[in-house]
């Protein structure tokens, strides 16, 4: 059985499927994460240099593996020639 094949059974669970919604913010960060390094043409090697890091803390952070701070956020983008900003949540009334 694949793996997508496996995941589309799960999520047939209403529960399973809750608990994988929550995740979306994490995996929407991860992705913007991957998006900001591939447009800077950096390998994990060449980002964790520009940011003073080991190389397997890059890849932590991109599989999601890490807890990370604000500051290694900002590092990260930084080095990718980002901004990091926060905004606020749209509220409906």
């Amino acid at each position: 059985m694949s793996l997508d094949t496996l995941k589309k059974e799960a999520l047939q669970d209403d529960k399973v499927k809750a608990e994988y919604d929550k995740l979306a913010p994490e995996f929407e960060l991860i992705d913007q994460l991957l998006s900001m390094r591939n447009s800077a043409g950096l390998t994990r090697q060449e980002l964790a240099e520009r940011m003073g890091t080991q190389k397997s803390n890059v890849s932590r952070l991109e599989h999601g593996r890490s807890n990370p701070s604000w500051r290694m956020l900002t590092r990260y983008a930084h080095a990718c020639g980002y901004e990091l900003k926060l905004t606020t949540l749209e509220r409906s009334a």
